[in-house]
């Protein structure tokens, strides 16, 4: 049995400029959890596979495609691959979002 744990695991560098950590990479799938300090966001971008955000703590909001809705602890949010997305967290609190892609990316998301 393979465990990891958030707090092991290497802040990665991104162009959002936000603490994104990779829990999973595999090429069945990738996960990575961000944490969104008060007034932080993932800048909008299309991935080139489907994306799911679930959500771990706070009340951020989410963009999929033309609809942001500000979404609560543990709900999970689809985004189908070529269709922009984006998290803001607006609220006073952190937000902390698990983001699965699969399978895993062999082309670079591309940032609007």
């Amino acid at each position: 049995m393979n465990i990891t744990e958030y707090k092991d695991c290497p802040i990665i560098e991104t162009p959002h400029k936000v603490d994104a950590r990779k829990m999973y990479d595999k090429d069945s799938a990738q996960a990575i959890q961000i944490t969104l300090h008060p007034g932080e966001a993932l800048k909008p971008h299309i991935t080139p596979v489907d994306v799911f955000f679930y959500i771990l703590d706070g009340t951020p909001e989410i963009m999929v495609g033309d609809e942001k809705v500000q979404v609560k602890k543990d709900s999970l949010i689809e985004s189908p691959k070529d269709i922009v997305h984006c998290i803001y967290n607006n609220s006073d609190k952190t937000a902390r979002i698990l983001v699965v892609k699969a399978p895993k990316p062999t082309s670079k998301t591309r940032l609007l």
